[in-house]
């Protein structure tokens, strides 16, 4: 149970932001981080594969591409022309279909979100394992640059893709209905249920994270990461365990992409840049590579100042200044910063300068 004491203050911090933002007239907050809290989904998946298995991802933002887009296409693809297919006629039958209305007023039928959801999770496992199977025998920058290839063909594939709109992204995405009146949306009146949604799915990311960490595959995770060939030699199964962290981290990945999308009621390519990828892996890192709650509180703080914009046009670039402060003077994290560490690499810096003078 000690492990869960730390899900205490951070229900307060919920509850509190919620009441804050009440009190003082400021509820727009809320958008932002509710916002914060579905990157950080991806965010404490990331973690685990870079913390515990040791591998660098640069492709994640693809996976976060392909479950926004694939649900965003399928809940907004009108299929009444084929209504008449024996498919789409199965669908229906199966529940997997709702009618509505486009801002024309003319008639749609498009797949449930809920299917929609599904698909894009199920295509984030296949390509995660299609990936995974090859690209996890590499090591270090060798495996960096085969998850950034990835991710950079995501990213042309959405750019280029009219059924995905191209540049223009697609718009107009439905609610995500939940159940009854609950559901995922940026409408203004359920701002407060939104936010509520959003922490409550990244709370159920942490539990589950935390109790595969303290299990055994945990254990085989810190082995492979603190000794990979020791660990293989004692029988671990490195290969399967590295894939199947790493496939789990795309689920995360893919569920924040469709739950992001339905919230925002869009998507664009941007969320399938390279950049994003960066950012992630910037985040983890600051927070600590192996400290699941050190990269939950590092992604809610820099997701909200980037989000209010408050590094302006140069956001991507204080992300780029963050990841090679951190990996010269605090590797193993913002809150983890070992100020004897800093001082020899200053003290290094200032040395190598005076040769060069």
């Amino acid at each position: 149970m000690k492990k869960y004491l730390a899900f205490i203050p951070f229900f307060l911090f919920v509850v509190t932001v919620h009441l804050l933002t009440s009190w003082t007239d400021t509820l727009y907050y809320l958008t932002q981080m509710t916002m914060s809290a579905y990157y950080c989904l991806l965010i404490i998946g990331l973690c685990v594969v870079m913390g515990y298995a040791g591998q660098i991802s640069l492709g994640h933002a693809g996976f976060f591409a392909i479950g926004g887009y694939i649900s965003a296409a399928l809940t907004t693809s009108n299929l009444i022309e084929y209504r008449d297919l024996p498919l789409v006629r199965l669908l229906d039958s199966m529940g997997m279909l709702m009618t509505g209305q486009d801002i024309y007023g003319d008639t749609l039928i498009v797949i449930t979100p809920w299917m929609a959801c599904l698909a894009a999770v199920i295509l984030a496992i296949l390509l995660a394992y299609l990936i995974g199977i090859p690209a996890l025998k590499l090591k270090g920058h060798y495996l960096a640059m085969a998850t950034l290839g990835f991710g950079i063909i995501i990213y042309r594939i959405v750019l280029a893709t009219p059924y995905f709109g191209e540049a223009d992204g697609i718009a107009e995405v439905p609610a995500f209905v939940l159940f009854g009146d609950i559901s995922v949306s940026g409408d203004f009146s359920s701002r407060v249920s939104n936010y509520y949604i959003a922490w409550i799915l990244l709370t159920l990311g942490m539990v589950l994270l935390i109790n595969l960490i303290d299990s055994r595959v945990g254990r085989a995770l810190r082995a492979i990461h603190g000794a990979e060939d020791a660990a293989d030699s004692m029988g671990v199964d490195t290969t399967a365990y590295k894939l199947n962290v790493f496939v789990l981290s795309a689920v995360f990945a893919a569920l924040a992409g469709v739950f992001m999308t339905h919230y925002n009621g869009s998507i664009g390519p941007s969320e399938a840049g390279v950049m994003k990828s960066v950012r992630y892996v910037a985040i983890v890192a600051v927070g600590g590579m192996a400290h699941l709650w050190g990269a939950l509180i590092m992604g809610i703080t820099l997701n909200f100042l980037s989000l209010r914009g408050v590094f302006g046009t140069y956001d991507d670039a204080v992300f780029g200044v963050i990841l090679i402060f951190i990996m010269l003077f605090a590797p193993n994290g913002l809150l983890r910063i070992n100020f004897r560490h800093v001082a020899t690499q200053l003290l290094f810096f200032r040395r190598a300068g005076k040769k060069e003078a």
